[in-house]
């Protein structure tokens, strides 16, 4: 499944490269509403506040509103997840949020939203550089792996979602042994992001029981959507 994505950043809709270096900025959110429309399901990630600097709230409440959307960035509390799910989102992305500053699992934290939310509403983000998990907007690392991670997570959520960042906004292909690797980890809905690329990448992720979630390909039209 081809999950499109929206990022907010600055009250636009863009594009980074590897999370850092904007590539692409769009205002016409009517546009992007519109053609996303007759997906079953929209990633909207807010980096400002995934990157502490902000938020674009508002804009996450309209689109959340108008398309079946997955929300993240920033939700670090049950509270937050609980507005922007009343908001419209059909579901939160939780990452940071799940790792402690020692760099462990946060059973604790994980646990406490599925009790108030259900894990059904829970999407664990899983985002690497280097083959180690990075967060606060990619800024930080912890001494974790997703191997280490997804199964310790498993039991408290719906489906994670595995950022492969050093691909992100590169259009250089998704690392299928990855993905395979991972599906071998949950039972759980599996979705990647990260550098696809193209429709044939996406039915290969498909056969190997993984989602996908693009971005640059699409906004640059090299998938048409």
């Amino acid at each position: 499944m081809l999950i499109p994505s929206i990022d907010l950043l600055g009250g636009r809709i863009v594009q980074l490269v590897q999370g850092e270096k904007l590539r692409l900025a769009f205002d016409d959110f009517e546009y992007w509403i519109t053609k996303f429309a007759r997906y079953p399901l929209v990633q909207l990630i807010d980096l400002d506040a995934a990157m502490r600097q902000g938020d674009n709230t508002k804009l996450v409440e309209q689109i959340a509103h108008r398309l079946p959307c997955q929300v993240g960035g920033g939700i670090r509390s049950v509270e937050h997840a609980q507005r922007v799910l009343h908001a419209g989102a059909r579901r939160v992305i939780v990452g940071s949020a799940l790792f402690t500053e020692e760099g462990e699992v946060n059973i604790e934290a994980a646990a406490e939203l599925q009790t108030n939310l259900g894990a059904d509403r829970v999407v664990a983000g899983i985002d690497t550089k280097q083959g180690r998990i990075a967060v606060k907007g990619w800024k930080s690392q912890v001494q974790l792996t997703p191997d280490e991670a997804i199964p310790q997570l498993d039991p408290f959520v719906s489906a994670f979602l595995y950022t492969h960042v050093d691909g992100e906004g590169m259009m250089q292909g998704f690392p299928l042994e990855i993905a395979a690797r991972l599906r071998k980890l949950t039972n759980k809905q599996l979705i990647v992001a990260g550098g696809i690329r193209n429709q044939q990448e996406i039915d290969t992720l498909d056969a190997l029981g993984a989602d996908a979630v693009v971005g640059m390909a699409v906004y640059t039209e090299a998938l048409a959507v």
